[in-house]
């Protein structure tokens, strides 16, 4: 059976230190720390995409993971009616910013944005090691 957490997060800078907090959190109790940097760079430029450009003024974005066999899904869910193009052109090499979602989509095994009734949730996923194979290979 899959084991799932999700929170909520005010629209906040301070917000996105807490969600990569949550993830480090959640993923080291549930033992799958293999690809954990990874992970947290794609909840960061999520987080921060849902707090720059999704959720409204006065509004929330919600983390949740979602651990299934050897799988682990990060979705982070807005409110905003903003549409996302997860397969934008690069950006302008000289702009400050742009890069986050195709950060995110060259270190996750998979990503893609759902619509939902009211916003959307653009989603990753990551294959990991279970932490009986981890244990096997640090023994070598």
């Amino acid at each position: 059976m899959p084991l799932s957490r999700a929170r909520r997060f005010p629209r906040s800078r301070a917000s996105v230190r807490d969600a990569r907090a949550f993830v480090r959190q959640v993923l080291t109790g549930w033992g799958h720390t293999d690809r954990l940097d990874d992970i947290t760079l794609c909840v960061s430029e999520l987080a921060t995409n849902a707090l720059l450009h999704g959720a409204p003024p006065g509004r929330e974005y919600c983390v949740s993971l979602t651990l299934d066999g050897s799988v682990i899904r990060l979705a982070v869910r807005d409110s905003g009616d903003r549409q996302l193009d997860i397969d934008a052109p690069e950006a302008d090499p000289e702009a400050c910013s742009g890069r986050g979602l195709r950060l995110a989509r060259e270190v996750a095994d998979d990503m893609g944005v759902t619509q939902e009734v009211v916003g959307k949730s653009v989603w990753v996923v990551l294959k990991t090691v279970p932490p009986s194979e981890c244990a096997e290979g640090a023994a070598y």
